[in-house]
């Protein structure tokens, strides 16, 4: 089976309903195609989160809950802890030798952290090749990325290829897995980006109610002053929502929707109601293991030690192997 590498850094301790658009439901019909290893990236996180480290156990466990609770299946899963595999560390200075400082410095999402109020470190500045190191060392043959990280991919990709022409065949060459185009799920209040940090996301975690409430103020169409106003569907978080989680015994009842939306005939508070509906249908077997889950906190450690270790095998495989073709296995 090929390998596939999709990791998260653990600066939030859940997962919203975005997330689970853009990359848990890729993820979970991966698990039964191909040998897929998820490291929670803590070193990633501190290079824009180092001033808040006593957040990451708390972090890396809510995660652990909602990867589970979405189906995800460690016995075809391996889960790990980034930090705990150091010879990711080891890895990244050798590719950070091979590696031109200029190539390093036109990534495109080093100038969009910054730009966000990252501060300019030598670990963010590092953040492409420590990725690197993470594809590589368990030879990850494709890497699930949105379009803002193929750069990243194709580095590692450009890096493997100067290792092995330098030394010797260790590495294949990982490709970007580039989902189809399906757009962004908008926060509640309309903007681009769901995000903890906005206010304005609705988490696997919450409760009935608190999908209830947060969908109740959603944002829809500004230029709808009443029920009889003609509305805009097109963009309209509200349906947006409704085609991204409905199932296909649905789709009628929500084509339904539309038309009346659009010519007047149905209120904002109607098409809300049955989104709250559609919602907590969607949500009420990941809340019930999740719940399962929690009660569990010794599986979860067992899950995460277990991936570690298998993960940690790996990597000495290749860093092993690395050694022997750069000649610097002195001692073997």
């Amino acid at each position: 089976m090929k390998r596939i590498l999709t990791g998260d850094r653990p600066t939030a301790d859940r997962f919203h309903l975005g997330n689970y658009y853009g990359k848990l439901k890729n993820t979970l019909s991966l698990q039964d195609e191909y040998e897929v290893f998820i490291p929670i990236v803590d070193l990633h996180a501190l290079t824009t989160h180092f001033d808040q480290t006593a957040k990451l156990a708390e972090n890396i466990r809510g995660l652990m809950l909602d990867y589970l609770a979405v189906g995800l299946d460690p016995k075809k899963v391996t889960f790990f802890i980034q930090s705990s595999v150091p010879e990711v560390l080891e890895l990244a200075f050798i590719l950070g030798c091979l590696t031109p400082r200029s190539i390093i410095a036109k990534q495109p999402a080093l100038k969009e952290k910054l730009d966000q109020g990252a501060q300019d470190t030598v670990g963010l500045f590092y953040y492409p090749v420590l990725m690197a190191a993470d594809i590589l060392l368990p030879k990850a043959n494709l890497v699930p990325v949105g379009k803002d990280q193929k750069a990243h991919v194709e580095y590692a990709k450009d890096i493997a290829q100067k290792f092995n022409n330098l030394y010797g065949e260790v590495f294949p060459l990982p490709e970007p897995m580039i989902p189809p185009d399906i757009g962004t799920l908008p926060g509640t209040d309309g903007q681009n980006k769901m995000s903890k940090s906005l206010n304005n996301a609705i988490f696997l975690s919450d409760s009935s109610e608190e999908v209830e409430k947060k969908v109740m103020s959603m944002y829809t169409d500004p230029n709808r002053v009443s029920a009889t106003t003609p509305g805009k569907v097109e963009g309209n978080p509200v349906f947006l929502y409704l085609d991204a989680f409905s199932n296909e015994s649905e789709k009628d009842q929500i084509n339904k929707y539309k038309n009346l939306y659009r010519a007047g005939q149905v209120g904002d508070i109607e098409v809300k109601k049955y989104l709250v509906k559609i919602l907590n249908e969607f949500l009420d077997p990941i809340r019930v293991r999740r719940a399962e889950f929690e009660k569990q906190p010794e599986l979860i450690d067992k899950i995460l030690k277990e991936g570690t270790e298998k993960a940690r095998i790996e990597a000495q495989k290749t860093l092993s192997e690395v050694k022997r073709v750069m000649k610097i296995d002195y001692f073997s």
